[in-house]
């Protein structure tokens, strides 16, 4: 493709062409980023070409995805969520231009979508036939979901505790699922080994350098829908390091493109026990294996794969990094639900507990535009919504009993 200039290693610079390595830099084993004729995708994409468009998804941006033509796409809607202002919640956060980006609304009602649409197409350009992701559960179900009326087997590796609902979705959208007794990053070593003796196509973030593709198409997003203005700040939550690592090089594609003209901090909250990213930021250190243990599952990481690149994405936006615990995860999912009507799963709840932190140690300004990435929807993960509400009340179906009720819980 003329608009591919090169797939460039993060970490040490090396150029490659598009069909030098499939996935990592042949020098360093480092990850790649696609870079393209900027000039040449300038004639073609613009604000005049965006503002008539009526193509409603990731795929309007097609001039600037790594992928020849519509051809191949999976035959679903990713992207193009809604972005709703929060008054409410963002009055309870002190906050007066609170977004919410609802990402929970995509096919498998994950963030994930976005990459695992871009990949998929490219697996059916290069007439691929078996595809595989290791996940904590997301982007498994993700890949299962857009192939699933595809002629193509798609083999998925999660931990064995990865959530019922995840699992769930994985069998019924036909993903041949190997439960790995482990966690996600013995799961994620397992698909690799897996993907060089078999030759499937590999997804997993942090190994296909398309996943950051689709996942930069939220930023495009945001741009239009605050009337191409940029926010102020960004909270992303990070596990792997590829969603914030996307979101920060669709801000800056739109910006080398001319369609916006400033960038936004980008701050990337983790769980506190799955901190290694927000451990290296800080000390300027490279990414460091921790516990990785949360109840945010799609945050629950080890050794980030994409460290490196979401790393570099935090300081060059001249953003920062908050963690929050459990307890402050589960406390912000009814919060979320109640502050704005959406139903954020864990890992998506964790961006409202870390502007909550984040306000509270003046590092965001009452008048400054904030939008929180809310990455999955709460219906991946019902045990956890359970853990931060309280029980329903059960009765027989008598209106006596119903009137106790109500009077000794002062209901009217």
């Amino acid at each position: 493709m003329k608009k591919i200039k090169t797939l460039q290693c993060i970490r040490c610079g090396k150029d490659h062409k598009l069909n030098d390595t499939k996935y990592n830099c042949t020098a360093c084993g480092g990850n790649l980023q696609v870079l393209y004729d900027y000039n040449l995708i300038k004639k073609r994409l613009n604000y005049d070409v965006l503002k008539d468009n009526r193509e409603h998804s990731i795929w309007r941006y097609l001039d600037i995805l790594p992928v020849a033509s519509i051809k191949n796409v999976p035959p679903v809607q990713v992207g193009w969520t809604p972005l709703y202002k929060a008054e409410k919640l963002g009055a309870e956060a002190g906050v007066n231009n609170l977004y919410i980006k609802d990402d929970g609304r995509n096919p498998s009602a994950s963030f994930k979508d976005r990459a695992s649409a871009v990949v998929t197409a490219r697996a059916l350009e290069m007439k691929e036939k078996v595809i595989c992701c290791a996940s904590t559960g997301n982007a498994a179900s993700s890949l299962a979901c857009l192939t699933g009326s595809l002629d193509m087997k798609t083999m998925i590796f999660v931990p064995e505790t990865a959530p019922a609902a995840k699992v769930a979705q994985l069998l019924v959208f036909g993903a041949t699922v190997i439960m790995v007794k482990g966690t996600y990053d013995d799961a994620f070593e397992l698909c690799l080994k897996a993907s060089a003796e078999y030759g499937w196509y590999n997804r997993s973030t942090g190994i296909n350098p398309f996943t950051r593709e689709g996942k930069k198409t939220c930023s495009f997003e945001i741009c239009e829908q605050m009337n191409w203005e940029t926010p102020d700040k960004v909270f992303v939550s990070v596990g792997d390091g590829n969603i914030i690592s996307g979101i920060w090089k669709g801000f800056v594609e739109f910006h080398r493109l001319g369609i916006i003209e400033r960038l936004p901090q980008l701050v990337a909250v983790q769980a506190e026990r799955s901190d290694s990213i927000k451990r290296a930021f800080e000390s300027g250190t490279d990414v460091q294996p921790v516990s990785g243990v949360t109840v945010a599952d799609s945050i629950s990481v080890s050794l980030p794969r994409d460290g490196m690149a979401a790393v570099m994405a935090i300081r060059d936006s001249g953003g920062f990094a908050v963690s929050v615990t459990d307890a402050e995860i589960l406390a912000a999912i009814p919060r979320i639900a109640r502050g704005s009507n959406v139903f954020a799963e864990p890992a998506g709840a964790a961006t409202y507990a870390g502007l909550l932190k984040a306000v509270k140690e003046g590092k965001v300004k009452d008048n400054e535009s904030v939008v929180l990435l809310i990455s999955g929807n709460g219906l991946k993960d019902i045990q956890s919504a359970m853990k931060s509400v309280g029980k329903p009340f059960v009765i027989k179906p008598d209106m006596a009993e119903l009137k106790k009720l109500v009077a000794d819980n002062a209901l009217a």
